[in-house]
């Protein structure tokens, strides 16, 4: 079978990036050095370019996972046409395929199940059937903000402008020209390509799956401090309609608080969350699957197994019987009724249900703590 054509410009984009990056900035480092400031700037326009990546292209435009004043949309345009992966519109077109279509070799862009290459970069070193050039019928949405469509328009002359022209401006002010453009553009737009690469790579790769086994979409928190907070992708790809990603406060996910934090001051807003009782169901199942799948695999388990199956229907039905109350107190609380019987009533009750419910979970993971001690 014929090979797909090189995609000649992009082979060339890669490999003078790599080069200069790991051979050009090191020889440059022991000879001549970067001062403190090319150092700072690199780590910022890192960040910045990387989170307009995971804040622009990935969670407001692929997945409108929350709405943006058009001067955050503008930032995060430029931001993203300065980290080199296409525009917003191919972006997204192709990132929809994949969640669409994830794991499925044929059209999934960047299939994990091609490997670990292929999914990190292969893909786009050729012309595949997934790289379409003139069909964005999955982002007519996308056709209709100002913002895509001029980005998309002059996205080269962004490109050339963000990455020659705000480096080079720093190189002048700081007076080394060269030397800011080879750490804080070129060694910087090599690491965020890699590191937003990672995403597509490793996160499918290393890690647990908490939330669901349908795909190979992992949970990592090691990658998530590499990758802005993507690499809570397990549950990304279970729930991509929520603007994070690391759901609890103590997961590193920055594209999240940066997101949160631009709400506070009117930037953003409608922030999508998937609710609490969807989460905690979804990884309750699989907890009762990857239980039932190691007590099935040993003798005489039957009496456990059918355990398991009572225990975690009684933790779903106290669930859905907790999460129903906290929605009628919470429509309580919203009309004000501080002192009414039915507040009160409510209240109580939920107040019960709440610390049933802490009492079964308690009795469901002490359960699932038996299964590896009959394996």
């Amino acid at each position: 079978m014929k090979k797909p054509r090189i995609i000649l410009t992009n082979v060339l984009v890669f490999i003078i990036t790599g080069t200069i990056a790991l051979l050009g900035v090191p020889l440059w480092a022991m000879t001549i050095g970067f001062d403190t400031t090319e150092v700072i700037v690199a780590i910022c326009l890192f960040y910045f370019t990387g989170m307009s990546i995971t804040a622009g292209y990935h969670r407001l435009w692929s997945h409108k996972t929350y709405d943006a004043n058009i001067v955050v949309r503008v930032i995060l345009a430029i931001g993203g046409a300065m980290a080199l992966q296409n525009s917003i519109l191919h972006w997204s077109s192709d990132h929809r395929v994949h969640h669409r279509h994830v794991d499925n070799n044929e059209r999934d862009p960047y299939s994990a199940k091609r490997g670990l290459w292929f999914a990190h970069i292969g893909w786009m070193l050729r012309e595949y059937q997934s790289h379409r050039y003139d069909d964005y019928s999955n982002c007519r949405d996308l056709q209709k903000d100002a913002v895509v469509v001029w980005q998309h328009k002059y996205y080269l002359p962004i490109v050339l402008t963000a990455n020659f022209g705000i480096t080079g401006l720093l190189g002048w002010l700081n007076g080394d020209v060269l030397s800011m453009m080879l750490f804080a553009g070129v060694f910087r737009l090599f690491l965020v390509h890699h590191v937003t690469f990672f995403i597509n790579s490793l996160a499918h790769y290393w890690g647990s799956q908490p939330y669901t086994d349908k795909n190979t979409a992992r949970d990592n928190g090691i990658l998530a401090f590499f990758t802005f907070g993507e690499g809570y992708h397990n549950y990304h790809h279970i729930f991509e309609y929520d603007y994070r990603n690391g759901i609890h406060w103590w997961q590193f996910d920055p594209t999240k608080w940066l997101i949160k934090g631009l709400s506070f001051v009117g930037l953003t807003s409608n922030l999508r969350q998937v609710p609490e009782e969807r989460i905690e169901k979804a990884r309750a199942a699989m907890q009762l699957q990857k239980t039932s799948a190691k007590l099935a695999a040993i003798p005489d388990a039957d009496e456990l197994l059918v355990k398991v199956q009572q225990e975690y229907d009684l933790l779903v039905q106290k669930m859905t019987a907790y999460y129903e109350a906290k929605k009628r107190l919470m429509a309580i609380r919203k009309r004000h009724l501080t002192r009414s019987v039915e507040r009160l009533e409510i209240d109580f009750h939920y107040k019960e249900l709440k610390h049933a419910l802490a009492l079964q979970k308690e009795k469901w993971l002490q359960l699932q703590s038996l299964a590896p001690q009959f394996a």
